[in-house]
């Protein structure tokens, strides 16, 4: 299934960082994602544009996950050649990560 059917995001940036919130649509989808979507296959979904680190922070109050993805944004957005480097892009394309 793709996260989209179980999760919505939120998402931002700054400079060469971008960080992605994953909230699921039911709490109790909480665990599943905890379990898998881990710092090391968001690192991987995100191989291609993600240059550094990526920390996962576990939200257990909200039952929320933010992952920090540092080296992403090709120079942050005034400095990209790119057409749309902002962090919001990056939410949706983790949407469609299958689990």
């Amino acid at each position: 299934m793709k996260l989209r059917e179980i999760a919505h995001s939120r998402t931002g940036d700054k400079g060469e960082i971008s960080n992605i919130s994953l909230i699921p649509y039911d709490e109790n989808n909480y665990e599943l994602l905890k379990e898998k979507v881990t710092s090391e296959k968001v690192k991987s979904y995100f191989s291609e544009i993600c240059h550094g680190e990526v920390v996962r922070y576990e939200m257990d109050g909200l039952r929320a996950l933010n992952f920090v993805l540092d080296k992403t944004l090709g120079g942050g957005v005034t400095r990209s050649l790119a057409i749309d480097r902002h962090g919001k892009t990056l939410g949706m394309a983790l949407l469609e990560m299958e689990i």
